[in-house]
């Protein structure tokens, strides 16, 4: 029995809680989900430090609200549903996600109270101790929150079954269900028949019968058709419950698909991508054989009356409503286009049906066709999700495809439905008209494959939309249009209106999607440090400590408004720092050679504290894609390199650089020698002066004239106080380096 059934024993104790959740909206949450919600809370028991907390809080808001989703599908729920989504969507994940917890506490030690059960007394989920899952007063301690610790019952009991696994289970079952009344159905009808027979034999010769055998027949055929009543009252309530079972599981594989697709949006960010569209796809195939048995039993069952309120019309709308959103949800995006979509330069998508070979639509190979719409179209074409050719109306498109029409093939070996666009090319783009400060980089559009078939006699229009696009013909535009699209891939709601998304989002939401976008580009994921440094420079502290990591992030402080003392915005910073890494220093980052994101002051602290010859690489405030090298020389000073670009790199990678500088020696933070770190880097060099060509072979190098005057004699550089403008120490050292042409190996 779950913690809240135990209170709900209790009429007080029930009260109490209703009330306490109540002050945030979430009463009805916790009865409706009550399992859902202790076996969540327990599993993720282990919350030891704020951004672990708040990641767990947002991964729990984000699978309550799917399943809020699942329960407002259905009928009965559809109404009180959306009152509880509203409550839900007006608390923040993480005041959400510390009601429900405080409330469990609460809800323990009210057990511990209730000596008038002692049955009950001191029994936790699963039939464990509440001494034993509160841990006696411990507490995790939150800023300006106290939350406390829910330990689990040691069982390693969580909320981690494979749902799809669960789901072909429950569709077999239920088919085993499905035949049983379908054979009672055989009998009934069988007994109709016969009874029609009796009634019509009675009604031809009445006229010639007694009046003792008229009432004897008469009372016969009441008690049958009193016999067949029940018998069909009983089908039809078998039907009901099979309807009502078929509804929650396919609720539950419509939703897995839902899932499906909203990773494939964070996949579009980088983040690992489980692909179970087989697994999926298999149930899907299940369900829609078994709703095709459920209309089948339905429409046996409808001409079958005995009276003339025995009408089951609503009863097969709604098997035919849930058999239409099956055959619909199925038909999607498998392989996205480029997000970011250049006009006149190839690219590639795939959709995909679910249905298998179901319902024969397979065997016509029916044509898809391509558009790309609008956010404004692609919203009024989603409210009109139907499956009538003549309800359903192809939107203009907001441009020119070419070679943007595909034919659905079915592999039989893989059972797989779909068709390929391998090269369609988007010639021309029709702008909505900009508001306020937008620009062409946050507009959104969709692509809309959508095609027509035939079943049951019935043609059926069924389409879907792809991932948001944003659509460029400069490549300066890719830099804003990546925010547009990472900020969308994120945060966007699993279901929602296109392309809606949250206006500002909390820094541990952002921090993962910045790190996961990170290291999908470079192969090695972003420290503690880099994201302390990545808030600091997000939220202008400037390297002064301050804010407590539970600040919200707004998409202008993101995306749109300069840094201080810049002309750059964040996001501008760091995704030239993420090209740059990618594109040239992937090697070292890897290897952890590089400190990356760290200011000036902070280094400059670091190496002051350091032996003479410890450098360090970090990327640059002050220039788009730069990295830098400060160093401590001989005489004790810090020096700051002006920094390298992706041009410089171009002509001379890195590790050549920093083996072209003496003064270098040892790197922070391994203390390892210079040659030692950076040996397997450097560019292999030709040991013969002369080629076979008769040239002399030749290089560039890395040449800074300041460290090569202090060395003989020349007053040096001091690098300015920690408490100075970081502009005015970088400026100073902008023309520190220069190349030597004049050396030969």
């Amino acid at each position: 029995m779950s913690v809240w059934k135990r209170i709900a024993c209790n009429p007080e104790a029930k009260q109490s809680m209703i009330q306490y959740y109540d002050e945030k909206g979430l009463a009805d949450v916790r009865v409706c989900l009550a399992p859902w919600i202790e076996e969540r809370i327990i599993s993720d028991r282990n919350t030891t430090s704020t951004e672990i907390y708040e990641r767990v809080a947002h991964r729990f808001y984000e699978d309550l609200k799917q399943r809020l989703v699942q329960l407002g599908n259905g009928n009965l729920m559809k109404f009180k549903i959306n009152e509880i989504c509203t409550s839900v969507t007006q608390t923040s994940a993480v005041d959400l996600y510390a009601h429900l917890r405080n409330g469990l506490q609460r809800e323990l030690q009210l057990l511990d109270q209730m000596p008038q059960y002692p049955y009950m007394a001191g029994v936790g989920v699963n039939g464990s101790t509440s001494a034993s899952m509160i841990g006696g007063n411990s507490t995790v301690v939150m800023p300006a929150m106290h939350t406390p610790t829910i330990h689990g019952t040691g069982n390693g009991s969580s909320y981690s079954g494979d749902a799809l696994y669960a789901a072909h289970n429950h569709i077999h079952n239920l088919n085993l269900s499905i035949t049983r009344v379908f054979t009672e159905l055989q009998q009934f009808r069988a007994s109709y028949e016969t009874f029609h027979g009796c009634f019509n034999t009675y009604n031809q010769r009445k006229a010639v019968m007694s009046s003792q055998e008229l009432q004897t027949t008469d009372l016969q055929l009441k008690e049958q058709c009193t016999i067949l009543a029940s018998s069909r009252n009983n089908i039809l309530h078998d039907l009901r419950r099979i309807i009502t079972e078929y509804d929650s599981i396919q609720e539950t594989v419509i939703n897995e698909l839902k899932n499906w697709q909203h990773n494939q949006a964070l996949a579009g960010n980088g983040a690992p991508f489980r692909d179970n569209l087989d697994d999926i796809q298999r149930c899907i195939e299940l369900l829609v054989e078994t709703v095709g048995k459920i209309l089948d039993i339905v429409n046996i069952l409808q001409p079958l009356r005995i009276d003339n309120n025995d009408d089951m019309s609503e009863l097969i709308t709604h098997v035919r409503s849930a058999q239409q959103l099956l055959v619909l949800s199925s038909f999607i995006v498998e392989k996205q286009p480029p997000q970011v979509m250049k006009t006149n330069t190839r690219f590639a998508a795939a959709v995909r049906w679910l249905i298998g070979p179901q319902l024969g639509i397979s065997v016509n190979n029916p044509s898809v066709e391509c558009i790309i719409l609008s956010e404004a179209q692609a919203q009024r074409h989603s409210a009109q999700r139907t499956m009538s050719e003549a309800s359903t109306s192809t939107p203009a498109s907001s441009g020119e495809i070419v070679n943007n029409i595909g034919t659905m093939e079915y592999n039989s070996q893989t059972r797989v439905f779909s068709a390929s666009f391998r090269t369609m090319q988007l010639k021309k783009i029709k702008r909505a008209e900009k508001k306020g400060t937008e620009s062409v980089m946050d507009e959104k559009f969709a692509l809309l494959f959508y095609t027509s078939v035939i079943v049951n006699d019935y043609r059926i229009r069924v389409w879907t939309l792809s991932l948001p696009v944003v659509v460029i013909v400069h490549g300066n535009q890719e830099p804003q249009s990546w925010a547009t699209i990472t900020w969308d891939n994120a945060f966007s709601d699993i279901v929602r209106e296109p392309f809606q998304v949250p206006e500002r989002v909390s820094w541990s939401q952002l921090a993962l999607a910045l790190n996961t976008k990170f290291e999908s580009s470079t192969g090695r994921a972003l420290t503690e440090d880099n994201l302390h440094f990545i808030y600091e420079k997000l939220f202008r502290h400037n390297g002064i400590a301050g804010g407590d990591h539970k600040d919200y992030i707004t998409w202008a402080q993101f995306c749109k408004e300069p840094l201080p003392d810049r002309t750059f915005t964040f996001w501008d910073w760091f995704f030239a720092i993420m090209k740059l890494t990618k594109d040239h220093l992937l090697s070292l980052w890897k290897a952890g050679l590089i400190v990356g994101f760290i200011n000036k002051r902070k280094a400059d602290e670091l190496l002051r504290v350091s032996p003479p010859g410890t450098f360090l690489l970090r990327f640059s405030d002050s220039e788009l894609g730069g990295i830098t090298v400060g160093l401590v020389n001989d005489q004790n000073s810090v020096l700051m390199l002006s920094p390298w670009t992706a041009r410089d790199l171009n002509i001379r990678c890195l590790a050549d650089r920093i083996h072209d500088i003496d003064a270098l020696r040892c790197v922070y933070p391994s203390n390892r020698q210079r040659d030692d770190a950076f040996g397997e880097f450097y560019t292999q060099r030709m040991d013969e002066t002369t080629r076979r060509d008769g040239y002399v072979t030749n290089t560039i190098k890395a040449h800074v004239p300041a460290i090569e005057n202090n060395l003989s004699g020349t007053p040096q550089h001091q690098i300015q106080s920690p408490h100075s403008q970081d502009v005015t120490m970088e400026s100073e050292n902008l023309n520190f380096t220069d190349y030597d042409f004049s050396k030969l190996f």
